[in-house]
């Protein structure tokens, strides 16, 4: 009997763990992969709303592929540059530029939706480019790293710019945008001017378990699980991807923005993350905004804030890119 009891529970012990991986394998793949199929028609299938309930419970949410909604009002060109992804940037020129802002979009999202701060830093006196990540907009590939792998298209875009002239570059990214900079710098100690980051998370497995947390769903085992496959099924360690540990080997002059309302990255994560910069730094925060677009309620503190940061370090010489 005692034997028979302990078969049982090794075998329940193993099922149970087999279908934890396995709920947590494909809900990672379905984070880290954007589906090609939009999703308007599968709302509309005759399967009944508990069986679409426990489908997404079991194999996670599709997620549309991120695409432009938009394109620039006024000039500008389209560039494709070949990385470890092809991807593909909007250049908008201005005459008279004082150099050239990169933008870098969060996870989900695409360069049109930077297109409101592309003009306030046209506004400023600066060219821009647009980045659209692989797996989002004009790039190649429907797979995000949430900005392991997008370094090294930060990367690419600077080398770009340089390859140009322009010695002025600095980099702007929002969330993972954020990330993918920071990872950047530290790989491959780029030649930039300074940076200036919205809300990146602390670690990766941090921002997994505050997404759980969220939810109200116990973040241990599903969050390392989840960063586990997911950093298996894209080729690599998910868990040292570290932005508080990129941010030691960041001396440039850093801008960094947050929402205090955030709920996905928290003020510990900000914190440390400050604390560890080793430049020149500034922190602005917005006391009622989220994990959100900080133009919707706070253009006139974020303006401020930029054109402050600017002036205190781009305004040495340099030369700077003009329209083709």
């Amino acid at each position: 009997m005692r034997k028979k009891l302990y078969k049982f529970f090794l075998f329940t012990t193993l099922l149970v763990f087999v279908l934890i991986n396995t709920v947590a394998f494909f809900h990672a793949y379905k984070f880290t992969h954007f589906s090609k199929e939009k999703n308007e028609h599968k709302d509309n299938d005759d399967k009944p709303a508990l069986l679409k309930k426990v489908g997404v419970l079991l194999t996670g949410i599709d997620n549309d592929r991120p695409e432009n909604k938009t394109v620039p009002n006024t000039p500008y060109q389209t560039v494709k540059l070949k990385s470890n992804k092809e991807i593909e940037c909007w250049f908008i020129p201005r005459d008279s530029a004082l150099g050239t802002v990169v933008l870098f979009h969060g996870y989900g999202g695409y360069k049109s939706s930077m297109l409101d701060k592309s003009n306030l830093f046209q506004q400023m006196g600066y060219n821009t480019l647009l980045v659209d990540f692989m797996g989002s907009g004009g790039s190649e590939g429907v797979a995000t790293t949430i900005g392991f792998k997008e370094a090294e298209q930060v990367k690419s875009t600077v080398d770009f710019l340089k390859n140009r002239g322009e010695e002025n570059i600095v980099l702007f990214g929002t969330s993972m945008g954020a990330v993918a900079i920071m990872k950047a710098i530290d790989d491959y100690k780029l030649p930039v001017r300074s940076i200036i980051i919205e809300c990146p998370f602390a670690t990766l497995l941090k921002t997994a378990e505050n997404r759980f947390n969220i939810m109200g769903v116990p973040s241990f085992p599903l969050a390392h699980l989840l960063v586990f496959w997911g950093g298996v099924q894209n080729g690599y360690n998910a868990f040292v991807h570290d932005p508080v540990d990129y941010a030691r080997d960041i001396e440039l002059p850093t801008l960094l923005m947050y929402g205090e309302e955030d709920k996905k990255v928290t003020h510990e994560e900000t914190a440390a993350i400050y604390k560890n910069l080793s430049g020149p730094k500034t922190l602005i925060t917005f006391p009622g905004a989220g994990h959100e677009n900080y133009l919707t309620d706070y253009q006139k503190e974020w303006t401020t804030a930029v054109i402050r940061f600017l002036k205190q370090y781009n305004n040495a010489p340099y030369k700077t890119v003009a329209a083709n």
